[in-house]
């Protein structure tokens, strides 16, 4: 059953802590996961949830600081000595212990790893090096490899050695004598094989591997691509260096969704609920004034034809459903191709077989939308001439917002930025006034006014 952290309970754990009272608290440990007391943690004030954490057995206090949110466990870390750190990272994975690391302060950071085992620091120290977007930043240097010349008896013997540190063996991974990845095997193949058989007749040579520079999002469509569990990384050598897990790849799948999705909203920067006053303002702030700009500019393109709109009225009652139709024809349009871009398929279309595609979706849409409005005039209004113009100016609109909603996000694409940028205010303030210089365009050339 998922836990729900209520105020209730909240209120009780630290009457717990206020009475340090730790046999309490280690019973509800006891019925919960490390994701549920990283939630609890988070509640509690720094003072309180350091005690929490010192209290617990080091390897559960660890495995609550790597899944803790960012600000929480750099905050609490930094009421810690070195020396109490130490410990709690050399029971992390290196990956996690490198992403820990990397929030505290240089020097701090640097007293914590001379304290750490020769090995993890060496671990900690090559993977320090690599940047949090790429393969590099991503793997953990724990795996489980066999040689291809062993026997499978002594990679039994081997496997008992390296999977000590390991909590779930996805793969094993053939290397020869220079570390190079040559393929993988079954653990299934290593057991069921006689013990004087060699890795290298029952091994495969088809694995899949990622480069140690890859970006994390190629990585991540790549591990969905082959629906994998792990893969490992190499460098330019083939050299194994280490793996990536899924728990890792779906951190990256999720905070690109965030990320997306804050830019399809109009938000520039990744923020949560509880960052400052200011910096939630500051990223909102510029894209509410492309959008305000974007209205100013639509109110002064309106003011050009006022004596068109004294002359016929009624043709503002339909300004609203004109840029309504505009932005939300080209939000679709621009979110598909979004979409195919983050999946990694944009390229399999040529633009023009693309635009083809989109323009036939485009006119059977706009001409459902043109008999629709066409008749709602005929019917209500029973004016010939301005039922012409206001189904003829949504049929354009539609067509010219499918296409400017198929290319802004390629171009974006192409010129390095966050094509989602191109489903939020960005392409519906230019939706906007495409649509209104349409409507009025084409009032004057069939209204004749």
């Amino acid at each position: 059953m998922e836990f729900e952290l209520s105020q209730d309970f909240l209120d009780q754990f630290v009457v717990y802590i206020e009475a340090k009272n730790m046999s309490a608290i280690e019973q509800i440990a006891d019925d919960l996961y490390p994701a549920d007391l990283a939630v609890i943690l988070a509640e509690l004030e720094y003072e309180q949830a350091e005690w929490v954490l010192n209290g617990f057995e080091k390897s559960l206090s660890a495995k609550i600081i790597s899944i803790s949110e960012t600000e929480v466990r750099s905050k609490v870390l930094e009421r810690m000595s070195p020396e109490t750190i130490a410990p709690l990272v050399s029971e992390m994975y290196s990956d996690d212990a490198v992403d820990v690391l990397n929030e505290l302060k240089v020097a701090f950071r640097e007293k914590i790893i001379a304290l750490l085992d020769t090995e993890m620091a060496a671990h900690v120290v090559d993977l320090l090096k690599y940047d949090s977007d790429c393969a590099g930043g991503l793997m953990a240097k724990e795996l489980v490899r066999a040689n291809i010349h062993w026997t499978t008896q002594e990679c039994i013997e081997a496997f008992r050695e390296q999977a000590k540190d390991i909590a779930k063996i996805y793969a094993v991974y053939v290397v020869d004598d220079h570390d190079t990845l040559l393929g993988r095997i079954s653990l299934s193949s290593v057991i069921l094989a006689k013990p004087e058989t060699k890795i290298a007749e029952i091994y495969t040579d088809e694995v899949i591997y990622s480069h140690v520079h890859d970006h994390a999002e190629d990585v991540a469509n790549q591990m969905q691509k082959y629906d994998l569990v792990s893969i490992p990384v190499v460098n330019a050598q083939m050299k194994l260096l280490g793996r990536i897990t899924i728990d890792d790849v779906v951190d990256v799948i999720t905070q690109q969704a965030d990320t997306d999705l804050q830019a399809i909203a109009g938000i520039s920067e990744n923020v949560e609920e509880d960052d400052t006053i200011w910096k939630l303002s500051w990223a909102r702030l510029p894209w509410l004034l492309v959008g305000m700009m974007g209205g100013l500019m639509g109110a002064q393109f309106i003011g050009q034809f006022e004596t068109e709109l004294l002359l016929v009225p009624a043709m503002a009652f339909f300004i609203p459903l004109i840029t309504a139709t505009g932005g939300n024809v080209g939000i679709q349009s621009s979110t598909i191709v979004v979409q195919s871009l983050a999946e990694g398929d944009g390229l399999q279309q040529s633009i023009g077989l693309r635009l083809l595609k989109v323009f036939g979706v485009a006119l059977i849409n706009g001409v459902v939308i043109a008999a629709v409005v066409f008749g709602f005039n005929l019917f209500f209004i029973k004016k010939t001439g301005l039922a012409l113009v206001v189904s003829t100016a949504p049929f354009s609109v539609v067509i010219l917002a499918s296409i400017m909603g198929t290319i802004t996000p390629l171009i974006l694409n192409r010129l390095g930025i966050n094509p989602a940028l191109a489903s939020g205010p960005f392409i519906t303030t230019a939706n906007d006034l495409l649509g209104l210089a349409v409507y009025f365009m084409v009032a004057k050339l069939l209204y004749g006014i």
